[in-house]
Formats: structure tokens, C-alpha cells, sequence
């Protein structure tokens, strides 16, 4: 296998592990998702540094599929959204610079924001 093989098998099973603590009640640190999104820009740099900054246009609009996926990322960050502004203001975080990171950057800039929220809860509840 290579690493291109690996590493959605890898996304998946963390996105496993993040259901099961979910639905199994089980609080999830803001570590989880500031972990995540480090992670996640780290193997963003990679593939800027090797396919370009623009490269994820390019597989956005080659056929039907890659359509789909930009369209199912882009439902998916809205609806991520929806919850996590309410949330985010009812511990005194501004939303604005964090939805305009989350624009500009993706998986990276929500993660980052649902950890900032996640630790302000916590630091709220303790």
C-alpha cells in the first residue's frame, strides 16, 4: 500500500474512534480537534509543497465526482457551522475571524475553532 492508499484509511478510523465516543456520551477534549487540525495542516503543507497551492481546484472540477466531493465539503463545513457559532458565542468567542479561517482554510480552521470553543466550555464548567 502507499501512502495515498493509507492515510484515508487512517482519516477514517480516527473518524471512527470520534463516532463511537459520541454516540457513547464520552466528553471530547478540545485536544482532540486542535490535534486534528494540526495534523491537518501539516499534511496540507505537504501537498501545497508538492502539487501546488491550487492543486485542489484542480480534482474539484475534473468530473462528476470531484463536483461532488467539493460540494459534500462545502454542505459539510455550513452545517458544521450552524452549530458551532451559537456555541462559539455563548463563551464570548467573536465567530468572524474564526468562519473566515474556516473559509480560507477548511477542515483546518474548523477543527481550530471547535477546539477553541471545546476548551472555553471546559474552562467555563470547571
Amino acid at each position: 500500500m502507499t501512502l495515498f492508499d493509507i492515510v484515508p484509511v487512517i482519516a477514517a478510523v480516527i473518524l471512527g474512534g470520534l463516532v463511537f465516543a459520541l454516540v457513547a456520551r464520552r466528553p471530547v477534549s478540545w485536544i482532540v480537534p486542535a490535534s486534528l487540525s494540526a495534523g491537518f495542516a501539516a499534511w496540507s503543507v505537504f501537498a501545497v509543497v508538492t502539487e501546488g497551492p491550487l492543486g485542489f481546484w484542480t480534482e474539484h472540477v475534473r468530473n462528476a465526482w470531484g463536483n461532488q466531493i467539493w460540494m459534500d465539503l462545502v454542505l459539510a463545513v455550513g452545517m458544521a457551522l450552524i452549530w458551532l457559532v451559537p456555541a462559539a458565542r455563548a463563551v464570548g468567542v467573536r465567530p468572524l475571524p474564526w468562519v473566515v479561517f474556516t473559509l480560507a482554510t477548511g477542515s483546518i480552521g474548523l477543527c481550530a475553532f471547535a477546539a477553541r470553543v471545546l476548551y472555553l466550555q471546559g474552562r467555563a464548567a470547571a
